[in-house]
């Protein structure tokens, strides 16, 4: 398992340091301002690791950073550092689940309907096309230039991009900071930028935050820790079950005993599964990463990927 960076070794593109300086309405604005070139006036406290969830028995997701503006437009910003290869659907499920809470009880009109910007911040180029931004909106296939014009629209921006000629110098010394938060040698030229790497510095250097984030490690080794533990258990005693089924139905003893062992086989399998795909919906991991806190032997790990 990788050991626990420091505070002062995180960047802008970990989740945790982006909350806390996100947390702060101008570090936001200023983030904002620069991704879209225009002013933006924030109504109220961005909200940090939002949740929004339609039922308690449906899947619900956790924002890394909410905000809104006066004009009721609203911004769900993520940073992603690895490519999970489902960021495209996982954008539309959280456009779903942020419309879904957009208008009251009894309103009719859709129009009402605010502004949404899904923004996400990466360390990679998701469509290879080596750009720094890639924006979406709803577009007509049959006829150029018609746009749906729903207000909903996708950002995924690159800090690998090799187009400086298309983007403000702005936002490639934006990008490149949120990267490399921590290159002493970086010089800024944006005051705005200097502004943000000030309070980031005071982040970092915060005896308060630091404990904050030590306890948050400390929590998610137990709980990586208890998912292990209870998919093992889990595990035995499903394939104990289907094994001794499996068996009396052949109702042979050869068969009973070759019964019990792939089921106990199969149901520790399907829960190391399980445990490898919560993990990695949880803590944002790749199938890699869940396997490694998970402890699994790098041998089986080549079979649990093609499984997955």
């Amino acid at each position: 398992m990788k050991s626990k960076n420091s505070l002062k070794d995180l960047t802008l593109l970990d989740r945790f340091l982006f909350a806390e300086a996100m947390d702060n309405p101008q570090n936001m604005r200023i983030l904002l301002e620069i991704i879209l070139g225009q002013e933006i006036a924030l109504e109220y406290i961005p909200q940090t690791e939002k949740e929004q969830r339609s039922s308690p028995k449906n899947r619900f997701i956790r924002m890394d950073v909410w905000a809104q503006d006066e004009e009721s437009t609203i911004y769900d910003t993520e940073v992603q550092r690895q490519n999970t290869k489902n960021l495209p659907k996982r954008s539309r499920f959280y456009q779903a689940m942020i419309d879904s809470k957009l208008l009251a009880p009894g309103v009719i009109d859709f129009n009402n309907l605010n502004r949404v910007f899904i923004i996400i911040i990466m360390p990679f180029d998701l469509f290879g096309e080596g750009r720094y931004v890639y924006t979406f909106s709803m577009q007509c296939e049959e006829v150029e230039g018609l746009g749906l014009n729903d207000g909903a629209t996708r950002i995924f921006l690159n800090t690998h991009g090799n187009n400086e000629d298309e983007i403000t110098p702005e936002l490639r010394e934006l990008l490149y900071y949120m990267e490399h938060t921590n290159d002493s040698e970086f010089e800024i030229y944006n005051d705005r930028i200097r502004r943000l790497r000030d309070n980031v510095r005071n982040i970092q250097e915060s005896e308060e935050i630091g404990v904050k984030y030590m306890q948050l490690w400390e929590e998610k080794i137990m709980m990586e820790q208890e998912a292990r533990e209870k998919g093992m258990a889990e595990g035995l005693a499903q394939g104990i079950a289907e094994g001794r089924a499996e068996g009396l139905a052949q109702g042979m003893a050869e068969g009973r005993a070759e019964g019990r062992a792939e089921g106990r086989a199969e149901g520790i399998q399907k829960a190391i599964i399980d445990n490898i795909r919560t993990i990695q919906e949880t803590l944002n991991m790749t199938p890699e990463q869940a396997m490694d806190a998970l402890k699994i032997p790098d041998a089986d790990q080549k079979r649990y990927l093609e499984i997955l």
